[in-house]
């Protein structure tokens, strides 16, 4: 037990972090648009929002991307352009109060002549309440806004914030951006060059392969691997693959609320939709690995094995909804073991998707006769009343018919003859066209009674 104030590693015991301990991303750093990777397609020359940072001029952005693609620097990067004060907040900590304080501060540089760019980490996290407070201010041009964010903008930022703002889409770094990355940070004396690092050419593509696009991590997982490689007899660190290996801390990159899970979640029913079992398998893997619900993806299943496959094989419903209740019976690791066989048999099974549009057709037109009369014959003659009104006269009883089907109407008057489900050609459902030719022609046969 610790005493009362005393935390479990006393300051006291704790040796003083080293002078200018700051990370290899943080001083390499690009300081301007020249230096700046990866993004040609919103920076490149001759670009609008280029031209505008050049000439000081840059309008409130929203700056949407993925990690390490470059939100904060290029943030930084428009200050020094804009001659911009940097105020910061994290929208996971800040509240209505430090926004107002943010504004009072920026009133009394705006009277001394200087510009505040206000930077907002994850500004998908604002309430409406805190974006409703940034409104006149952006509007007004009192606050440059730079927000940063992973996640889409459209779901999560008002309207009216987002007419303010122009939104930029910052795309992972690509094979050639990141290797610049990485030779700037080896050959930079503010980077690695003191201690004389160099990389094998397996250790720099496990370390592109494994950064996925993000500079960040790269630069992470390259110092902390050349600081743990001993020097060779000539001064020199070669860091190869299996110390880039030792180096990598990977937590899985799929954040359940965020936009990547809704971006998985969708390969994986496409593939499925599009008949590749071996890409359904890698998806699969993929949201399982990352720790996604088991349960939410067997729904997706259930639901795929409906829309998409429907009576082209109608074993394929029952079989998914039997995967879900085996994973929710045998849970995970287990579980990935029916759920990997039903998403084989979805992959492979021929596909309809003749339930979803025969329900679209009949749903347009309810909307489009939303009070049409049930016919007499249909309706069910419980009382008296009901009988005198001529409720039911006139049904003909299917079990009496030929082939178990009567011929009579069943929609409306005003829709007699419309037509909602088409069979597919494909599998099971092309049997049940000609069965539904017969029973159309037998409906039709001596009209409404």
């Amino acid at each position: 037990m610790t005493a009362e104030g005393e935390g479990l590693f006393p300051e006291a015991d704790l040796p003083p972090p080293p002078a200018g301990a700051v990370p290899l991303a943080e001083r390499v750093r690009p300081a301007t648009l020249d230096e700046f990777e990866g993004q040609d397609a919103v920076l490149g020359p001759a670009t609008p929002l280029r031209r505008a940072i050049e000439t000081g001029r840059p309008p409130s952005l929203i700056l949407w991307g993925p990690p390490g693609s470059g939100k904060t620097t290029l943030a930084r990067i428009i200050a020094r352009s804009a001659r911009a004060e940097v105020v910061s907040l994290s929208a996971v900590a800040a509240g209505v109060a430090d926004v107002r304080q943010a504004v009072d501060a920026a009133r009394r540089r705006q009277r001394l002549g200087q510009r505040t760019l206000l930077f907002i980490d994850e500004i998908h996290r604002f309430s409406r309440s805190q974006q409703d407070v940034l409104l006149p201010h952006v509007e007004s041009g009192l606050l440059l806004l730079v927000g940063a964010t992973t996640e889409n903008p459209g779901f999560s930022l008002t309207g009216a914030l987002l007419s303010r703002c122009t939104v930029v889409q910052l795309s992972p770094l690509d094979d050639a951006a990141m290797d610049r990355v990485i030779e700037r940070a080896l050959t930079r004396a503010q980077g690695l060059l003191p201690l004389r690092v160099s990389l094998t050419a397996g250790a720099r593509q496990l370390l592109r392969e494994q950064a996925a696009g993000d500079a960040r991590a790269a630069l992470s997982t390259l110092e902390f691997a050349a600081e743990a490689t001993d020097p060779g007899s000539d001064g020199r660190r070669v860091v190869d693959m299996d110390q880039v290996a030792a180096a990598l801390f990977k937590p899985p990159r799929l954040d359940r609320q965020g936009d990547l899970h809704y971006q998985v979640i969708s390969a994986f029913i496409k593939s499925i939709r599009g008949s590749d079992p071996d890409a359904a398998l890698y998806w699969l893997a993929r949201l399982l690995t990352a720790g996604e619900d088991p349960m939410f993806v067997v729904r997706r299943m259930v639901i795929l094995a409906a829309e998409d496959v429907g009576l082209a094989d109608p074993a394929a419903l029952p079989l998914a909804v039997a995967c879900q209740q085996a994973v929710h019976f045998v849970g995970l690791p287990e579980g990935y073991l029916p759920m990997a066989e039903c998403a084989i048999y979805l992959s492979l099974a021929p596909k309809s998707n003749s339930a979803l549009t025969a329900y679209e057709r009949a749903r347009q037109d309810v909307e489009a006769t939303p009070t049409e009369p049930v016919p007499l014959h249909l309706r069910n003659a419980v009382t008296r009343l009901d009988r005198a009104l001529g409720f039911g006269a006139g049904y003909r009883y299917a079990h009496d018919a030929p082939g178990g089907v009567a011929a009579q109407i069943h929609l409306p008057a005003a829709l007699a003859g419309h037509r909602y489900y088409e069979p597919g050609d494909r599998g099971f459902e092309a049997s049940l066209r000609q069965r539904l030719e017969e029973i159309r022609r037998r409906l039709g046969a001596q009209g409404a009674p």
